[in-house]
């Protein structure tokens, strides 16, 4: 019989309408799974059974009544601990907002609740968002449910991990260079970030703002779908919310991709790239093209420096943004002297090394003498990317590419080296610097049997044919295999 923690929404959501289960049974399946694995896994940061519970009650009595809000109505949800939950820890994975409750949802954990969805708890995060292993966590790294010596990738890492061990069955993310996508690559499921704006920024701690987004991890491209269809759309509190209706995610799942054009960017499919990465990927690509696609091959020259670019963007809204936690209004506080020795001591006390480095370098490019030959050019680079993007998408409908250059490496292996870490999001960061949509699809393991994804982009507002695309490429893939964390000799106790 299949625990009911292994489903997936659309499954759940059927069984429940049934009355072949409860959402309270199901929210109970994934709890058990969690109190397994987290020894190991260390996905959670906050688990909120008291109010998990609450939620799950409420939709079992709405089910009784006759009604229910939708697909998402009493399925455990896992939030990034970098979302806003009112009444609930919110500490970004910082000794700097260790106790900080927040007062207020954010808009999409609203979205969810309305949508009659469990918060489980909040997961684990490289510290601010900053990282992509989840090794930067103040709270200790999260490992990955494949193999709990290596990272499950960041800075969603956390999230990723709890919906491939089922300890959830989707979550939210914040990808502001590739950290939805790239840990649900080295995971095995599917994250999606979506376009610049889709999705209300209110109520997410900002690291970037120009470049963060919310988005789904889940375990088919269907759920993630159905995730983003609850909290997408306009919001008041966002003005950089798009105003417009959002589109219809679903009614492309089915189509296929006969008569459609797809670009592999070259320039993703070379150097660095891992060899049984880049079999994966063409082999992936293969079946498109059996599918009915044509495929050419694109060149998108301006990437070559995407990440130098967004290594000096990022860290510049970085220290703008984090110069608010201060010791003065929230958070922690170290006493001083004076104010400025307190928010001295308040700063290098309550930031990790990570945070500090990127606030250090943002502080840099921002100077007097130095703002126009570092984050001014950067910004040049950045709108070429753009044009090169929109070049391409006069041609074709939807580029591809590797999500992640390796699969999944050793927890501590590139701890030391962090332009070997930030090389881990060469192939993400474009569509961050871009605006565009993109998502991650899991097409295979490797010879360790680490999971490898699949990266399709699309064109501002084009979610509707990257998940059209995405769901021919997880039906061409079959993949159906399962973390050694949520295998049955795990699970038996």
């Amino acid at each position: 019989m299949t625990d009911l923690a292994d489903l997936t929404i659309s499954e759940a959501s059927r069984g429940l309408d049934d009355g072949r289960f409860s959402a309270r049974e199901l929210l109970e399946a994934v709890l058990r799974r969690a109190t397994v694995t987290e020894a190991q896994l260390h996905g959670y940061l906050t688990i909120d059974r008291e109010g998990a519970f609450a939620a799950a009650d409420a939709a079992d009595r709405r089910r009784a009544a006759g009604g229910r809000r939708g697909p998402l109505d009493g399925i455990p949800i896992a939030l990034k601990d970098n979302l806003c939950t009112r009444g609930v820890e919110t500490t970004c994975a910082s000794q700097i907002l260790a106790g900080y409750v927040p007062p207020y949802d954010a808009t999409v954990v609203a979205r969810l609740r309305e949508a009659g969805a469990v918060a489980v708890g909040k997961t684990n995060l490289d510290e601010f968002a900053m990282g992509s292993s989840t090794e930067n966590s103040a709270y200790g790294p999260t490992r990955n449910p494949w193999d709990p010596e290596r990272v499950p990738g960041g800075s969603s890492g956390g999230s990723a991990a709890v919906v491939a061990v089922g300890s959830a069955f989707a979550a939210l993310g914040s990808d502001t260079g590739g950290s939805i996508r790239q840990p649900a690559a080295l995971c095995g499921i599917v994250g999606m970030k979506p376009t610049y704006g889709l999705v209300s920024r209110y109520g997410l701690v900002a690291f970037a703002s120009s470049l963060d987004q919310i988005g789904p991890l889940a375990r088919t491209v269907e759920d993630a779908a159905t995730v983003l269809a609850a909290v997408a759309g306009w919001d008041p509190h966002d003005a950089t919310s798009h105003p417009e209706e959002p589109p219809a995610f679903h009614r492309s799942l089915e189509r296929g991709v006969e008569g459609l054009r797809i670009g592999v960017v070259a320039e993703l499919m070379g150097a660095g790239i891992d060899p049984e990465v880049l079999a994966e990927t063409r082999a992936a690509v293969d079946r498109l093209a059996a599918a009915g696609a044509e495929v050419v091959e694109v060149g998108l020259p301006s990437v070559d420096y995407a990440l130098s670019a967004y290594y000096l963007i990022a860290p510049a809204e970085c220290s703008s943004n984090l110069a608010r936690f201060d010791g003065v209004r929230y958070g922690l506080r170290v006493e001083g002297g004076t104010a400025e020795e307190m928010m001295a001591r308040t700063r290098a006390e309550g930031f990790g090394a990570e945070v500090i480095r990127r606030i250090l370098l943002g502080t840099y490019a921002l100077s007097a003498g130095y703002y126009e030959a570092f984050y001014g050019q950067a910004q040049k680079v950045r709108t070429l990317i753009r044009r090169d993007f929109a070049a391409a998408y006069e041609t074709v409908d939807v580029l591809v590419s590797p999500t992640s250059p390796t699969t999944a490496f050793r927890l501590g292996e590139r701890a030391s080296d962090p332009l070997a870490m930030y090389y881990s999001d060469v192939c993400t960061i474009p569509s961050n610097l871009a605006g565009d949509p993109a998502i991650s699809v899991p097409i295979g393991l490797d010879s360790r049997g680490l999971p490898i994804g699949l990266q399709i982009m699309a064109p501002a507002l084009g979610e509707e044919v990257l998940f059209q695309v995405a769901a021919e490429v997880e039906r061409g893939a079959g993949f159906a295999a399962r973390p050694r964390l949520a295998s049955s000799e795990v699970m038996e106790p």
